[in-house]
């Protein structure tokens, strides 16, 4: 299951909650084409891998986190462990991901040509 993170404070909860378990933050906006294809994708991972907490911020709705994240691109993927990040990812960096992985799909590969 994807939480849905709105402010700063959900955001706290949700890497409270992971504990030292990862959680995986995506920041999107439902505007965004290649983020409207991650959503399958995103979704399909949070029920095969139920030992780590997912979570989206819509970077339209919530701006203030999207800038305490340093975020300057969507979608971005931000891991966590522990409430420290560990990594993350940009639109080439989860194309090379879902390689991978094996999400070898138009979803993942698609590119809605401003990259």
């Amino acid at each position: 299951m994807v939480q849905i993170i709105k402010d700063m404070n959900e955001f706290k909860t949700f890497l409270t909650a992971a504990g030292h378990k990862l959680a995986v933050v995506e920041f999107s906006s439902k505007q965004c084409g290649p983020c409207k294809r991650m959503v399958p994708v995103f979704h399909a991972m949070s029920v095969k891998y139920q030992n780590v907490f997912f979570a989206n911020v819509d970077v339209n709705n919530s701006p203030e986190l999207a800038e305490t994240c340093h975020i300057k691109t969507i979608p971005t993927f931000q891991m966590f462990k522990k409430s420290q990040k560990v990594t993350l990812f940009s639109r080439i960096k989860r194309k090379i991901c879902c390689y991978r992985s094996g999400f070898m799909s138009n979803l993942c590969l698609a590119d809605d040509g401003n990259e």
